[in-house]
């Protein structure tokens, strides 16, 4: 992914806010190759928690890569790990640490079974 300068702040380094937005595009592009994409009509997940380590900062220009990978698989969540490290060299860690999806009831917003899809996607990638 590549970092653009509107992600830089007042320190000319990525701004702390733009690495969820970088982990948001590369969930949602995990999520794209999950038939149904976990969601439907009725479920869908929404972030519960989620815990960043700013390792080091984010120069512009570069080019970064996101890992993910399951921490947990609980019975209505999923605890996604990451790691942003630079795009040509992987020891280079920028961030790491992990997100919380909950799958919740469109209609009543509580929590809801782990979509059978998202439980073997997870176990396919693990």
């Amino acid at each position: 992914m590549p970092v653009r300068w509107r992600d830089l702040d007042a320190f000319n380094h990525v701004n702390n806010s733009k690495y969820l937005s970088y982990l948001e595009e590369a969930r949602l592009q995990w999520m794209l190759g999950v038939p149904g994409q976990g969601m439907d009509d009725h479920v869908a997940p929404v972030v519960a928690a989620a815990q960043l380590n700013y390792r080091r900062p984010i120069t512009w220009p570069a080019e970064v890569m996101i890992e993910l990978f399951v921490e947990r698989l609980g019975n209505s969540s999923l605890t996604v790990g990451h790691r942003i490290v630079d795009a040509q060299d992987a020891d280079v860690l920028f961030c790491d640490g992990h997100v919380v999806l909950v799958w919740i009831d469109r209609d009543s917003g509580a929590s809801a079974p782990l979509p059978a899809t998202v439980r073997e996607a997870c176990r396919e990638s693990a």
